[in-house]
């Protein structure tokens, strides 16, 4: 692999690691199992947060497939 391709190699990988990482903290929000203390808002701001990181995160890897594509 030349240098270009190991750091193009590398970054990808970074950037899945962040996404495997963002869904499983919003699926762990969104399913109870990671909850905010109850003067924070309890397990319901945690549900609409881990929904939106979700959310964000599944928009972030449709978009990068749009930025490959073209």
């Amino acid at each position: 692999m030349g240098k270009n391709s190991m750091a193009k190699f590398i970054s990808f990988l970074m950037w899945l690691t962040g996404v495997i990482v963002a869904l499983t903290i919003g699926f762990a929000m969104i399913g109870g199992s990671l909850s905010l203390p109850a003067w924070l808002g309890g397990a319901a701001l945690a549900m609409i947060a881990g929904w939106v990181v979700v959310i964000t995160t599944l928009l972030g890897v449709v978009l990068k497939i749009i930025e490959l594509i073209k």
